[in-house]
């Protein structure tokens, strides 16, 4: 299911998530500049060294011995990321993509879904709420298999927490959602961010059985708890929303 937009009107432009839009694909940009090679100066040296290490990040810098056992590109790759504190990963990991389909797939839920949570929780809280739903998201993919050398990257934690407050916030929210290969239908957001959120776990499990693609499922299942837990305590303080009124999809289409 690939959602192409909501009819959840906003009070304002949502100019952060133009901006994290813009600041994800600058980054990849970027990456793009680097030979496509296995250099230290490359495009996988790159993500090794700015992604997040789980064996790094949670049991902190590998001893030479350790290094020694690993294959020689997983130590290079543990070598780089060590050049920096085992913490800076879980930053820095959610603006690195490795390639055009995981950008692209990224930003189009980040751009459906988050202009809403940015109106609802104003400027000065929405970007706090991201990134601590994506470093949650990334220790949770962490925690799943701490010893792992395979950098994680991408803004999909961050914005499956985006999707968890999404789906407390605004469950009734219609979304026309493309259903492969060619079904366009218009459907509640608690149905169609609910589907997403079990999906996970059924890819956890074909993993489990198949064999991993390579996917941080339980980084979207620990970003969308992050963000259905956390965005009740980041709108203390907030204004109640302003009444608006749902515009269906006919009426938008002009019937």
């Amino acid at each position: 299911m690939i959602p192409l937009k909501d009819f959840n009107p906003t009070r304002r432009l949502a100019v952060l998530t133009i901006g994290l839009i813009l600041l994800n694909v600058g980054v990849f940009l970027f990456q793009l500049t680097k030979p496509a090679d296995l250099s230290l100066a490359g495009q996988q040296a790159f993500l090794c060294e700015y992604g997040l290490v789980p064996d790094h990040l949670v049991n902190g810098p590998a001893t030479p011995a350790e290094l020694a056992d690993e294959s020689p590109g997983q130590a290079v790759c543990q070598e780089l990321n060590q050049r920096h504190d085992r913490f800076l990963g879980l930053l820095t990991s959610q603006f690195l993509h490795g390639g055009w389909l995981h950008l692209l797939g990224n930003m189009l839920f980040l751009w459906v879904f988050g202009n809403n949570i940015e109106d609802r929780l104003g400027r000065l809280r929405f970007i706090p709420f991201y990134l601590l739903c994506g470093a949650l998201a990334a220790v949770g993919q962490a925690l799943s298999d701490p010893g792992s050398s395979i950098p994680l990257i991408g803004a999909s934690g961050a914005i499956s927490g985006i999707l968890g407050a999404y789906f407390l916030l605004h469950p009734r929210a219609l979304v026309l959602t493309l259903i492969l290969p060619f079904f366009l239908v218009p459907l509640p957001a608690w149905l169609m961010l609910g589907l997403y959120f079990v999906l996970q776990f059924a890819y956890v499990g074909q993993e489990a059985t198949v064999g991993a693609d390579g996917t941080a499922y339980w980084a979207h299942i620990a970003g969308f708890i992050a963000g259905l837990v956390l965005i009740r305590p980041f709108l203390i303080g907030r204004p109640p929303p302003a009444e608006a009124r749902r515009v269906l999809p006919l009426e938008r289409w002009g019937s």
